[in-house]
C-alpha cells in the first residue's frame, strides 16, 4: 500500500469501467445519447478491507496493491456493479506514477467484461486529489467493442464517474 494515498482516489478507475457495463445492462440508468456515443454518470465507493493501508516507507517501483468498489447510480443508491483493480508503482517520488488496470462486471444483465486503464500521477501529500481520465480499452462478450474515456472526480466519500463511450 502507498502511505497517505487514498485508495478511493485510485478506485475510481475500476468504478468507471464497471459503470460502462451498468449502462448497457441496466435500462433504468439515465443516459443521454451523444453525437457519436453514450454519456452517463455513476458513483463508486471503495469496499472496506481489514488492511490499514499504511506502510513503513515510501513506495518503490514495483510495489502494488489491489482494491474493489461498489457502483451505484446515485450516492448511497442500490449497487448495480462491482470492480477489481490492481495498481503498480511505475515511477517513485513526488509525483509518483501508478499504472492501474481494472476488470469490471455488472450484477445481472448481458454477459462480458470491460477493461480500463490509466497511468495516474499522484502527489502522496495532496489531500485534495484532482480529477483524472481513464481509457476504456475494450471488453469481452456483449462488450467486445466498447471504447472511450471516463472522467473520475472525487466527490466526498465517492468518486463521480462521467462516461463518454462509443462502440
Amino acid at each position: 500500500m502507498i502511505r497517505s494515498l487514498s485508495l478511493r482516489r485510485i478506485g475510481a478507475l475500476g468504478a468507471a469501467a464497471a459503470a460502462a457495463v451498468a449502462f448497457t445492462a441496466a435500462a433504468p440508468v439515465a443516459a443521454a445519447p451523444a453525437a457519436d456515443g453514450l454519456e452517463f454518470t455513476l458513483y463508486a465507493k471503495e469496499v472496506p478491507t481489514d488492511e490499514s493501508g499504511e506502510t513503513g516507507g515510501a513506495p518503490a517501483v514495483g510495489d502494488s496493491f489491489a482494491f474493489a468498489d461498489d457502483l451505484s447510480r446515485s450516492k448511497g443508491g442500490e449497487t448495480v456493479g462491482r470492480d477489481g483493480v490492481a495498481c503498480t508503482v511505475a515511477r517513485a517520488g513526488n509525483p509518483a506514477d501508478l499504472m492501474c488496470v481494472g476488470t469490471f462486471v455488472l450484477n445481472g444483465g448481458p454477459g462480458g467484461a470491460i477493461a480500463g486503464q490509466t497511468l495516474l500521477s499522484v502527489d502522496p501529500t495532496d489531500d485534495a486529489p484532482a480529477a483524472f481520465d481513464i481509457a476504456v480499452t475494450g471488453g469481452t462478450g456483449d462488450f467486445k467493442d466498447v471504447r472511450g474515456w471516463i472522467r473520475s472526480t472525487p466527490d466526498g466519500d465517492y468518486s463521480r464517474l462521467d462516461f463518454h463511450l462509443t462502440r
